[in-house]
């Protein structure tokens, strides 16, 4: 019994040596194949999916390894827009392609010069908040919208349909009036949003769709640092006084306002600081993307405050969030069940009063 226990182990030794030497003989090749050319053959190494991996505290836990999955999707898995070469086919192919005009110049059309309306609008365009015509991944794209809408909207305490929402945006972020849902305009503009969401299964929500959100701070947000960040980062293209850059044409904004009497009201989606962030953080300055920010996360936050500290036109919103226990953790305007001020609701920090709407949400 013990000779075989022993020999045993002995075996198992002999292949460890065998598979040692193998090893080495595998580097060895490697290096002499090395001499000779700059493509080494190291075989590709497949991710663990379901290792530990530690976490965003280098701890090794069950959160680690699904951290280590929402990391390792980035590079395959997000949505991405129909190609708009195979529209030739599409009975609604011109429909759609003026609906995209519409996004992306919107001021030609209901600008200051606009071939339907003049001055019916602030002179941006929907493209200045909704990267790339709608398109760019956590850019604020139209991935989820056809297949969320209609949907009830908190804001107005109601079912919100694509008409209503476009309008909404038209009133509030281009400061202008409402479009008439009934024209061909509008109609473009619904067939190029449902036309960009085709793929996307009712009732969900495509990976990289809308913006990512951005952690949140231990302290209120802080619009003296975020000069700084505007200064050195933004002004070059925003202007000193926020008042963007128009093209040559002086037709549209390719940089648009970030405040003054031709940005967005404060009604606007993007006057709370938790969406101007998430558009910073993953999408400025210009030419950056979700997988090469240069925005710290402090930075993001800071420059929101003091952009959102600046003047701008005044909307009147009383009638917004007839519920007013509905109201998002950073709507600035009160009044409010948590307890807390607009000014913490309007610069953090935030997560004390998103815990308390989660626990009174429960009662």
């Amino acid at each position: 019994m013990t000779l075989r226990k022993n020999n045993g182990y002995q075996n198992l030794g002999f292949k460890n040596r065998v598979l040692n030497y193998a090893i080495v003989l595998w580097f060895v090749l490697i290096g002499l194949f090395g001499v000779f050319s700059n493509d080494l053959p190291y075989p590709p190494l497949a991710p663990c999916l379901s290792c530990p991996q530690p976490d965003s505290n280098g701890n090794f836990t069950e959160q680690g390894r699904i951290e280590f999955l929402e990391r390792t999707k980035d590079s395959f898995d997000y949505w991405s827009a129909p190609d708009i070469a195979l529209l030739n086919n599409n009975p609604q192919a011109d429909l759609i392609l003026y609906g995209k005009d519409l996004i992306a110049h919107t001021s030609d059309y209901y600008g200051k010069n606009g071939k339907i309306f003049k001055a019916y609008t602030n002179g941006m365009s929907c493209q200045n908040c909704h990267l790339e015509a709608g398109t760019k991944v956590f850019g604020n794209n139209f991935a989820a919208v056809a297949s969320t809408y209609p949907k009830y909207r908190a804001r107005f305490g109601s079912i919100e349909n694509i008409y209503e929402r476009v309008n909404d945006c038209f009133e509030r972020s281009l400061n202008g009036k409402k479009m008439d849902t009934a024209s061909k305009e509008m109609k473009a503009i619904f067939a190029y949003i449902s036309w960009l969401g085709k793929g996307v299964k009712k009732n969900t929500k495509p990976a990289g769709y809308g913006m990512k959100d951005v952690p949140f701070l231990e302290r209120a947000a802080d619009p003296g640092k975020g000069k700084i960040v505007y200064t050195q980062k933004c002004e070059r293209c925003h202007k000193s006084n926020g008042e963007g850059g128009m093209n040559e044409e002086q037709t549209a904004y390719t940089y648009p306002p970030l405040w003054g009497a031709n940005s967005y009201n404060s009604g606007a989606g993007l006057f709370r600081l938790s969406n101007f962030a998430k558009l910073v953080k993953y999408n400025m300055p210009f030419g950056v993307d979700h997988k090469t920010t240069q925005l710290s996360d402090e930075e993001a936050w800071d420059v929101a405050a003091f952009v959102n500290s600046q003047p701008r036109p005044q909307m009147n919103i009383k009638a917004d969030w007839p519920n007013i226990a509905e109201k998002p953790f950073d709507h600035p305007f009160g009044p409010y069940t948590d307890g807390f001020s607009e000014q913490q609701h309007k610069y953090g920090p935030f997560q004390v009063i998103k815990d308390k709407q989660i626990k009174l949400a429960k009662k």
